[in-house]
């Protein structure tokens, strides 16, 4: 059975060579390819073969569906914006119309069929959608007019990427394209601290541009320039860009190195320093501009910054109508001021109500660059995290430190933790603390709201009394943080926290005591920690309503500490 189906094979292959041998003789000739017969069917050389009625139509740059181009035409009162291209066609054939449309009323169409004309239309897209039809010719048509238009006194629309697509009319087409050459040219027009721009030489062909750093494409342009953002500051990068079209990229140009610049950065934040959170609120307390806060304070806490949509990201809304008409502008130029006096202004994430969640790699991203994004825009110098529902030790490090590559190693990055969140180096407060360490600027640990607390020698203490402030910071000084990374955090006045307010004298006598081993209480600490960092209140508003009685009292003091 196997030697006969090899025999029929044979038979059969050479009646079918035989055919073709025949067909080949001109007896019956082949069928021509199917190809697009419309010209410059996506409006790439503006105009060019179209024709629009009272002046309606124009090529645009946006919205495209694909290229460089696309229609706009606009109707009028009097006038639908009807766009015509005269198209060769084979007669007896079978074509498909279709084009991409979006905006106002569509229509698409073609008449002269010489069968039956046929249309077809959308009303109002938001978004690119494609529109498609058929038509015969009949037996003497050889050429048929294809329209698009939309309709009276309604909104523009666009189109683009129209297909008359069938059999070959004999009218021609777009000449295929071919992949674009190499950009050259390619150089660094400027750099910040965060971007570096750059610029290229046009190539013949191509209708986009993708640029590459460090070899990963990083954004796609039309034109010939592009910045690209988010990136660290102080650092070098490697840029390449190639040139795009329908037909495919170009290898890739001759790379280009473009180095970020340093964060501009004011005098050093002082070895003791005092940190005071301002309300971007009005709760009842002194309503203040940044360029009413007192000059004692070293570190403005600028609370706080919202959640977004985004996992993770955080933005800042100032509240100009609850500050008494205080404008983007006078806050971001009183923050200039504030540090051009030496001060450190500091953007808050979270607070009692606070509800960003990092708690993945994305997350993580999505903080840090963020938080980076505000720190531009308004010139603020770092981040407090004060999430006092809980953080994720492991995240929020990689979020922090990812901040830290971005910032440069002038960031000042504090915390404010519950006395609940340092009693144990096993908390998730404490973890990032002491993962960061290395960029850590100051704990300030809420010494308020908390009730009685175990302090490092094992005894329980009651907050309101110098034993609680000085046991409690021992926790964290005997738990890995450096003395420089802790600071005392209390309120401002009795109005400022539902419990723990303690007295300027008392807050004095604890600094007094971790530094320099007097005025302590019953709990004295094994040693002495003289370059404790120093204290930090809720809020600048609450002492301001107090008539800064906290910070006359406790700001020299620490300036004073040895």
């Amino acid at each position: 059975m196997a030697i006969l189906r090899r025999r029929s094979s044979r038979f059969w292959s050479a009646a079918v060579l035989a055919a073709l041998a025949l067909g080949a003789s001109g007896t019956h000739p082949a069928a021509a390819a199917d190809i697009n017969n419309a010209k410059n069917a996506g409006f790439e050389s503006g105009l060019t073969n179209w024709t629009c009625t009272a002046g309606s139509g124009t090529t645009v740059s946006s919205p495209v569906h694909g290229g460089a181009a696309a229609l706009k035409a606009t109707p009028a009162g009097q006038d639908n914006a009807k766009c015509t291209q005269t198209v060769a066609v084979r007669p007896g054939s079978t074509y498909t119309l279709s084009a991409w449309v979006q905006g106002g009323y569509s229509y698409l169409g073609v008449t002269g069929t010489g069968t039956t004309d046929v249309s077809t239309w959308t009303p109002d897209s938001s978004s690119w959608k494609q529109l498609t039809t058929t038509f015969t010719t009949g037996a003497s048509t050889t050429s048929v007019t294809v329209y698009t238009h939309g309709w009276y006194g309604q909104a523009a629309y666009f189109a683009d990427d129209v297909s008359v697509y069938g059999p070959d009319g004999g009218g021609g087409t777009d000449p295929e394209p071919t992949v674009p050459a190499t950009p050259s040219g390619l150089a660094v027009s400027g750099t910040s601290s965060s971007s570096v721009s750059l610029a290229w030489n046009t190539v013949s062909g191509a209708t986009g541009y993708n640029v590459y750093r460090n070899g990963t494409k990083v954004t796609a342009v039309t034109g010939t320039s592009a910045t690209v953002t988010g990136l660290a500051a102080s650092t070098s990068y490697s840029f390449q860009v190639t040139a795009t079209n329908s037909a495919g990229e170009s290898a890739r140009s001759t790379a280009v190195t473009g180095t970020t610049t340093t964060i501009p950065t004011g005098p050093a934040l002082p070895k003791h320093a005092v940190t005071g959170y301002w309300q971007n609120f009005n709760n009842g307390a002194t309503v203040q501009r940044i360029s009413g806060v007192q000059s004692q304070y070293d570190i403005i806490a600028v609370a706080f910054a919202d959640a977004t949509t985004t996992p993770g990201a955080v933005t800042f809304n100032l509240d100009s109508a609850g500050l008494g008409g205080y404008t983007v502008d006078q806050f971001k130029a009183d923050i200039a001021a504030k540090k051009a006096a030496g001060k450190k202004v500091i953007v808050s994430v979270g607070g009692e109500r606070g509800t960003v969640t990092v708690n993945d790699s994305t997350s993580a991203a999505n903080f840090a660059n963020s938080v980076y994004s505000l720190m531009q825009t308004y010139g603020f110098d770092g981040v407090d995290i004060d999430l006092e529902n809980g953080l994720n030790a492991t995240y929020m490090t990689q979020a922090l430190r990812s901040l830290s590559a971005k910032a440069g190693s002038s960031l000042i990055i504090t915390m404010a933790p519950q006395t609940i969140d340092m009693q144990s180096t096993s908390n998730s407060y404490f973890q990032t603390a002491l993962n960061i360490k290395d960029i850590l600027t100051v704990v300030n640990m809420q010494y308020y709201n908390s009730g009685s607390m175990l302090g490092c020698d094992g005894k329980v203490y009651s907050q309101g009394s110098v034993d609680f402030l000085t046991a409690l910071a021992c926790i964290q000084l005997e738990g890995g943080l450096a003395p420089s990374q802790v600071g005392l955090g209390l309120p401002a006045s009795t109005s400022g926290a539902g419990s723990g307010y303690v007295s300027p004298t008392v807050v004095n006598n604890a600094l007094d005591c971790l530094t320099k081993g007097t005025n302590c209480g019953s709990f004295k600490p094994s040693k002495t920690y003289p370059d404790l960092r120093g204290a930090m209140t809720w809020s600048t508003n609450w002492d301001a309503s107090a008539g800064n009685a906290w910070s006359n009292a406790v700001g020299p003091h620490v300036h004073g500490l040895p």
